[in-house]
């Protein structure tokens, strides 16, 4: 149980990164990824990598610079621009995608943005390798050290539905949220390299 505990990437750049191990049983046709940063990368960094051996950037959340966040299903991506985070501050993110409507969905601190389209009517594969900290270019490596991750991550979750608006802004205010495939509280990690975890600083 990682609660109230964060992982801390220590070098910039790196060449470490945090192996996840959900339970998938099936292909999704809805999920919604969630996860808490705190960085002050202003270079492109990966957050959230799920490849397959078909697809490397299957599912991606990436911040190609501190105004940007790209959300990737299926190796098509959408941008959303966002104010850059002051200083000393955790950013709560949530990435929802809908294979039946192809809507994108993504909430910053517990605010929606404009809803886009992305990847109408894919299937996002099963067999997935998922790494925090760095960007998959082949499946479960082909690593950028110039993408890896620097800085504090917590709070990861993928659901395999598209959480309502009340249960993104719960998963924002660390409330109790729906049993995932990957959680926080029940997290199966490996860590390769150098990165520890540590308790959180701050709330």
């Amino acid at each position: 149980d990682l609660y109230r505990k964060v992982f801390v990437f220590r070098n910039d750049p790196s060449e470490a990164f945090v192996v996840l191990k959900p339970k998938l049983e099936h292909p999704l046709h809805n999920f919604t990824l969630c996860l808490r940063s705190y960085s002050d990368l202003s270079r492109p960094h990966s957050l959230f990598s799920f490849a397959t051996k078909a697809q490397d950037n299957e599912i991606l959340l990436f911040k190609p610079k501190p105004s940007e966040y790209r959300f990737y299903v299926g190796g098509k991506f959408v941008t959303f621009r966002v104010p850059e985070a002051r200083g000393g501050e955790w950013e709560h993110v949530c990435a929802s995608w809908e294979s039946e409507s192809g809507v994108a969905e993504f909430w910053l601190n517990g605010k929606p943005w404009p809803r886009k389209g992305l990847q109408k009517g894919y299937v996002v594969g099963m067999e997935a390798a998922i790494l925090l900290g760095q960007e998959q270019d082949t499946f479960g490596g082909g690593f950028d050290v110039y993408n890896s991750f620097s800085g504090e991550l917590t709070d990861v979750y993928l659901w395999d539905v598209g959480l309502s608006p009340d249960k993104m802004r719960a998963a924002f205010q660390s409330l109790r949220v729906p049993p995932a495939l990957l959680g926080w509280r029940s997290l199966s990690y490996e860590v390769k390299g150098d990165v520890v975890v540590k308790p959180r600083l701050r709330e």
